[in-house]
């Protein structure tokens, strides 16, 4: 099963980005795009929130049709999403993220620590635009 193990520094996002597009090239997979946001989002809120070492590992879910992504980290804190701010300049990754995927959440480590996982669609999620007001268009 492939797996990265990042120190806690600013650069274990992009690592970990990287990380999964190769995985996806690998297994002959296209369309990238959602397992890199949310291993970005992921990996940065270990870094953030989490202690020691990160480890990051990414495999197919075939009879889901879907990639798993699961990140470790040693931090005992669990991640919560919080309700939409427009003021606040940041909080928003897990809420964006949770309209990514199909579902996700997180296990705690018998040592100390968690797992958070995503179960990422093969396919990019298709967003719907509200229709504007008055005109019953998109």
């Amino acid at each position: 099963m492939p797996t990265l193990v990042l120190a806690p520094s600013g650069r274990a996002p992009a690592l970990a980005r990287r990380f999964v597009a190769e995985h996806f090239r690998e297994c002959s997979l296209d369309d990238d795009y959602g397992a890199r946001v949310v291993v970005t989002e992921l990996v940065t809120n270990a870094y953030w929130h989490g202690e020691g070492v990160i480890v990051v590992r990414a495999f197919l879910d075939e009879g889901k049709g879907a990639v798993m992504v699961e990140v470790w980290d040693q931090g005992a804190g669990m991640p919560v999403v919080r309700t939409e701010n427009v003021g606040a300049t940041s909080g928003r990754g897990l809420l964006m993220m949770s309209r990514l995927v199909r579902e996700w959440g997180t296990r705690p480590i018998t040592e100390g620590g968690k797992i958070v996982w995503a179960r990422c669609p093969l396919e990019r999620p298709r967003f719907v635009l509200p229709a504007s007001p008055g005109t019953g268009k998109v």
